[in-house]
């Protein structure tokens, strides 16, 4: 069995008299597709807050590729390899793409092994920042409008920007906060194309979705929360045939 990437251990999360989490626990393996879905409410975003390190559960334990991560900002978190998306994108609108992108390239770049510094690990040249950035924003299909203001771009071309910024933290988990809401049809399944090619390149993937079609065929494993506690989890198939779940989430 493949090893877990992240261990998520009886978290909860409460706000003054509310729970929002209760004792969750979950685990994604390495290079795994997993989706969490749940009602408006149930806990989905308090849950990747509490994993990227935006919020602190309290108790629990967050192990991510061995190390104990509860305790660490969310910059550590993203250094050791943890990167998300956005449910709504916030782009610097009047930079280009370009730029955009290169914003975290230049965050993340002490991780890149430079064998000119004789220490082995130094920041990347500007040229580097820049092929780099570009061969991203081809990968999501963008790198024909790389010098144009990211104001300029329709919805689904923010959706693929704020994975394109995502990418460029060179995550090993990219967590998706509804990646793709809003979109068409067609453009959900533009972005599904380009989730796929990136879990084809080893890109560990946990997303959260209310669009079930887009979730059901992209996840191997689907977790459902219900007011802030895992209810099932289990195959696309095995989840979609749920009594619970049909009466709690899919309206059966």
């Amino acid at each position: 069995m493949t090893a877990a990437l992240l261990d998520v251990q009886s978290v909860s999360k409460r706000f003054g008299g509310f729970a929002a989490l209760t004792d969750v626990s979950l685990g994604v393996r390495t290079g795994e597709r997993l989706g969490i879905i749940g009602p408006n409410g149930s806990g989905k975003t308090t849950l990747i807050n509490c994993i990227c390190g935006a919020l602190r559960g309290h108790p629990g334990t967050i192990v991510f590729d061995g190390h104990d991560v509860t305790g660490l900002a969310p910059y550590q978190r993203t250094r050791l390899g943890i990167a998300r998306s956005f449910q709504i994108p916030r782009p610097f609108a009047s930079m280009s793409l370009l730029e955009n992108v290169a914003v975290p390239l230049e965050y993340v770049a002490h991780r890149v092994l430079a064998p000119r510094h004789a220490k082995g690990w130094g920041p990347l040249a500007a040229a580097d920042i820049r092929a780099e950035a570009l061969a991203i924003l081809d990968q999501m299909g963008l790198q024909a409008g790389a010098d144009a203001p990211a104001a300029t771009l329709t919805q689904v071309g923010l959706r693929k920007l704020e994975l394109a910024r995502a990418m460029a933290a060179r995550p090993r988990l990219l967590i998706l906060d509804e990646v793709m809401a809003g979109l068409s049809a067609t453009e959900v399944d533009e972005v599904l194309a380009l989730l796929f090619a990136l879990s084809g390149r080893g890109v560990t993937i946990l997303m959260i979705e209310h669009i079930m079609r887009a979730i059901m065929r992209f996840s191997e494993r689907v977790v459902c929360l219900d007011a802030g506690r895992v209810m099932a989890e289990g195959t696309p198939a095995a989840i979609a045939a749920d009594p619970m779940v049909r009466r709690v989430y899919l309206g059966a």
